[in-house]
């Protein structure tokens, strides 16, 4: 888990790469950046600079204490507060940022996925697609901010978890996220995402959290934009596996994604699979491959085999 959650953050310093290839489009890329930063510090900064007023209103039952106490619950409150702000503004600069910047970040996306090969011959989803999503990404990073703010009361622990808390939440669902352009572009379903998602846990947090955590950098949020959408690109693709391409359809309905093949000959999700199992060879049209496609039970000289796969069954084989 370690291992992959590292392997997650490489992903992101990898993003830094495209600033070598291609520096002219990673500078568009923060344009939009620039502006969503300027538009959240307008918000941020003044809830900073008024914090002991508004922590003071948040603990009217602590103004009879003697100091330090006083100060102290105040101090830890109006820290929590900040950390529960910051972050609902990772996911809103985020949602933002891609909004306003979906011309720049879909020549972005295009670039990586040529570099890797195969690309996809969808667009990544259409600009209501990014709104609608952004949308989405607020009303989930309200619900972060509204859930590290109750965690940041829990006496004692609280000023320590809350952060903690935030930094993965957010994480988590930043990289789920940026990602979901390579994912639009393959038209996978809810349930294809989700599977994929469940098999690399630990790689998809490591990369939102590196992610955040250069956010919460002063000015970090407006430099790691590009790096983010880029290095998502490549954490998409890995999920994904190596057999992906344009023309295929990684999935179907309800089918594992990703992976060329399983490690007991199982095919899940091949390059021609439609629905479901597929039993046979790669000419059959419907699910799982038992036996690969040229899998065969009981050898070519088998005096009693059966061939499971290929266009047919074959008893006995050639040598019979």
């Amino acid at each position: 888990m370690i291992r992959e959650f590292a392997a997650g953050v490489r992903t992101l310093l990898r993003g830094f790469g495209l600033w070598r290839t291609r520096p002219g489009l990673m500078a568009l890329g923060l344009i939009p950046a620039i502006i969503a930063f300027l538009v959240l510090a307008a918000a941020i900064v003044p809830l900073v600079w008024g914090m002991p007023s508004v922590s003071a209103w948040l603990t009217p039952f602590a103004e009879g204490w003697i100091e330090p106490w006083r100060g102290l619950l105040r101090a830890a409150v109006g820290f929590v507060v900040v950390a529960a702000a910051l972050a609902l503004a990772a996911v809103v600069f985020s949602a933002l940022t891609l909004t306003i910047g979906d011309p720049f970040y879909q020549r972005i996306w295009h670039a990586i996925e040529g570099d890797l090969g195969d690309p996809p011959s969808g667009d990544g989803g259409s600009f209501w697609t990014t709104l609608g999503e952004g949308l989405r990404l607020v009303l989930l990073g309200l619900l972060i901010a509204v859930l590290v703010l109750l965690i940041g009361l829990i006496p004692a622990v609280g000023g320590f978890l809350g952060p903690i808390a935030g930094v993965v939440l957010t994480g988590r669902l930043l990289a789920r996220e940026l990602t979901g352009r390579a994912f639009d572009a393959r038209d996978l379903s809810p349930a294809d995402r989700a599977a994929l998602f469940a098999g690399n846990r630990a790689r998809v947090l490591g990369f939102g959290v590196a992610t955040q955590l250069c956010f919460l950098i002063p000015g970090g949020a407006v430099a790691i934009m590009p790096v983010a959408v880029a290095g998502s690109t490549m954490l998409a693709r890995h999920m994904l596996g190596p057999s992906t391409s344009s023309g295929t359809q990684v999935g179907g309905s309800g089918t594992r994604v990703g992976g060329p093949s399983t490690s007991s000959g199982t095919q899940v999700g091949g390059p021609s699979t439609s629905s479901g199992t597929q039993v046979g060879g790669p000419s059959t049209s419907s699910g799982t491959q038992v036996g690969g496609s040229g899998t065969q039970v009981g050898g070519p000289s088998t005096s009693s085999g059966a061939q499971v796969g290929g266009s047919g069954t074959q008893r006995g084989g050639a040598g019979a």
